[in-house]
């Protein structure tokens, strides 16, 4: 539980939509939607490279 305390809740959030997309997204590349798949499957490491530098403009503040 302390983990999840450390996370924050924003970012728990952030991660648990970067599942769900990445679910999303295989469900539509296996179900013969490639491109759409692949699209949507970008979506994730967008996320998590924007997480990272909004973390990383919070720690240079300080």
């Amino acid at each position: 539980m302390n983990f999840f305390k450390k996370l924050g809740t924003g970012n728990l959030l952030m991660l648990l939509l970067c599942a769900v997309i990445i679910i999303v997204a295989e469900y539509l590349f296996l179900s013969g939607d490639q491109l759409h798949g692949i699209f949507v499957g970008l979506w994730a490491p967008t996320l998590l490279g924007v997480m990272i530098y909004l973390k990383l403009v919070d720690d240079g503040g300080e």
